[in-house]
């Protein structure tokens, strides 16, 4: 129940514009400021600077600049424009060559055949990419998987996509993407969803992640497990151990400044980690889903606001 109410909560704060410019004015001041804990920067620079220091600890990562739901052809050219400058940038770095989008970014709510030739145009610059194409709320699932199957057929396979859990449907989605061959990433679900489509208790989500995890590590194409619950990792492990799956055919995820210590603990036994590298303007959205999923975060950002009081 607090986890559903704190969801809710968040993301009617990460809907507030009043906020949004609050944020985009005083949130990333200060190289201490509490939101710098989740978001690596509102530049590409600041991004690639954290990704270097990730990389040097020996985890991998992946650069994801946010933004979402644009509402205008000009403001979907701005976010591919930026997403081709992202990749100059990156290509002329030492960094993996990583990254994750979502379609609304490019205008999928204006314009689906807009949105798709935007993909195209960054998918064609990211030669030698890998690029999650990542998952939003329900209405969205349909046709993100369409395009992606649609571009997976027309030969784009440095490609991959997101599935969640907590959705009913999912166990069918699965099975879809699996035939195709390609790459999934495994996740509980950070949106608010109807009973009707999701769901509705924990311990669902969590048993359906278990589940999943499980086909995806026996028969999927190097799935990304992308959980920071210390309870569906160790069953991952298990898993892993008792059926003599190598190391190398899968990776755990995490999102950047969250179970740090979770992360270094699995680096240490042998295990492929990646980090979640947000950042951009639009971070305050995507900060205020992160304290929405988990309570705990509640509390770590009460005590960094009142710190630096």
């Amino acid at each position: 129940m607090l986890q559903t109410v704190s969801k809710t909560f968040f993301h009617l704060l990460a809907r507030s514009k009043v906020l949004k410019r609050l944020a985009a004015t005083y949130g990333m001041r200060k190289p201490s400021s509490f939101a710098r804990r989740f978001i690596a920067g509102e530049t590409v620079t600041e991004a690639i600077d954290a990704a270097e220091r990730i990389e040097a600890q020996g985890l991998l990562q992946t650069l994801d600049y946010l933004g979402e739901g644009v509402t205008t052809l000009a403001e979907a050219d701005a976010a591919t424009r930026a997403y081709l400058h992202i990749v100059d940038v990156i290509l002329k770095s030492a960094i993996g060559r990583n990254l994750s989008l979502k379609l609304t970014q490019l205008g999928l709510d204006v314009d689906r055949a807009t949105a798709v030739d935007n993909l195209r145009r960054i998918l064609d610059r990211a030669d030698g990419f890998f690029v999650r194409i990542d998952m939003e709320n329900s209405p969205y699932t349909d046709v993100t998987l369409d395009i992606f199957e649609t571009l997976w057929q027309q030969g784009y396979r440095q490609i991959g996509v997101v599935l969640q859990a907590d959705l009913y449907r999912t166990d069918q989605d699965i099975k879809r993407i699996m035939a195709l061959g390609a790459r999934i990433r495994l996740v509980k679900g950070a949106y608010v969803e109807p009973r009707t489509v999701a769901h509705p208790s924990k311990a669902d989500v969590d048993a359906a992640f278990a589940r999943f995890t499980e086909r995806l590590l026996r028969d999927g194409v190097y799935p990304a497990i992308a959980t920071h619950d210390p309870s569906l990792i160790d069953h991952a492990k298990r898993f892993v151990a008792a059926n003599l799956i190598g190391l190398d055919r899968f990776e755990f995820q995490m999102l950047y400044g969250i179970r740090r210590d979770l992360q270094t603990a699995l680096l240490k036994e042998g295990y492929r980690v990646r980090i979640y590298v947000p950042f951009g303007a639009q971070w305050f959205p995507y900060f205020m889903r992160r304290l929405g999923e988990r309570p705990a975060n509640v509390g770590f950002v009460v005590r960094g606001v009142l710190s630096e009081r």
